[in-house]
């Protein structure tokens, strides 16, 4: 399905290709893909900006791309109304996470957007930012540690970490790839020596980090590493079921309609992951009904008979 987009006016858009340049060389398809025109306007956009004297010069080749004169600069620029109520908006889903690398400093940068906005501007965007709100968990606990990570996995670091999984605690030796936040936690995508694999770790789980040397045998690690087998799945949700799948972000996007009030997952998913399925659609209880795989199906209904027999036998002993 084609977004949507709220189109800049011409004059703004003028104005942001000059921004985008002031930061370096850029091609007539990565602007026209920012500004979410065509290549075509961007070169009669260059064109106009050229004749109006901005100092853009051209280069061809796999390198090239528009830059500006070294030395030009634009004035400071105020903010519009949209742009601020953008940067506001992110700033507030910001503060709805307990921690953060820029705990203090996610609440002065509000304030001072906020002091410098005309106070016609301000007063419009408020109501806006009141209606609209960032659907993040509350989670209730502190990482001290999370500067750092940030900073080691910026440098490229190997780290060697002391990591609490729902069925292991033990030391890892990863290199963090990325750092980011995701329903209520903050999330590592590292590779994992210890794995011999790419791993996501919840950053709120890792203590006792330690800066480590590259492992000798590192360089092994990708021509040896073996796919796991992917398992189909596929699924019948009520719309209460949808709600709960939707929000995953690997599978989420796999639910088609097919029906009143029916929809349809259908992914495919790593073997490594086959506790976690189990456990979704044994939680979801009657919001799904599994199609496929029967191995699926019958680990599902397992579990909902040891459940059933645990509550007799409760039921017995209390008698």
């Amino acid at each position: 399905m084609k977004r949507k987009v709220a189109r800049l006016k011409k004059m703004d858009r003028l104005m942001a290709i000059i921004m985008a340049l002031q930061h370096g060389s850029q091609t007539a398809s990565t602007l026209s893909e920012k500004l979410e025109v065509s290549r075509r306007t961007i070169l009669r956009d260059v064109q106009i900006l050229s004749e109006i004297g901005v100092p853009i010069g051209a280069a061809s080749g796999p390198h090239g791309g528009y830059s500006l004169m070294e030395g030009f600069q634009l004035p400071p620029l105020q903010l519009s109304s949209r742009e601020a109520l953008c940067v506001l908006f992110a700033l507030q889903g910001l503060m709805r996470y307990t921690d953060t690398p820029f705990n203090g400093e996610r609440w002065t940068v509000m304030d001072k957007i906020r002091s410098i906005l005309p106070e016609e501007t301000g007063n419009s965007i408020e109501p806006l930012l009141d209606s609209m709100e960032f659907d993040v968990p509350k989670r209730v606990y502190h990482i001290p540690h999370l500067e750092r990570m940030l900073k080691m996995t910026a440098q490229g670091k190997w780290l060697s970490v002391f990591y609490q999984s729902m069925n292991h605690r033990r030391r890892l030796l990863i290199k963090p790839l990325k750092i980011f936040a995701a329903h209520g936690f903050w999330y590592c995508d590292c590779i994992s020596q210890t794995h011999r694999e790419n791993r996501r770790l919840r950053i709120d789980r890792i203590s006792d980090i330690v800066e480590a040397e590259e492992p000798l045998d590192f360089r092994e690690l990708e021509p040896t590493h073996v796919q796991d087998t992917n398992i189909h799945i596929r699924a019948e949700l009520t719309y209460k079921g949808m709600l709960q799948v939707e929000r995953d972000e690997h599978i989420g996007e796999c639910i088609e309609p097919a029906g009143d009030e029916l929809w349809v997952a259908d992914f495919h998913l790593p073997e490594k992951e086959w506790e976690w399925v189990v456990s979704l659609f044994f939680s979801l209880g009657r919001e799904a009904r599994v199609i496929k795989p029967e191995k699926l199906r019958a680990e599902i209904r397992q579990r909902a008979s040891d459940l059933y027999n645990d509550y007799n036998h409760a039921i017995a002993e209390e008698r």
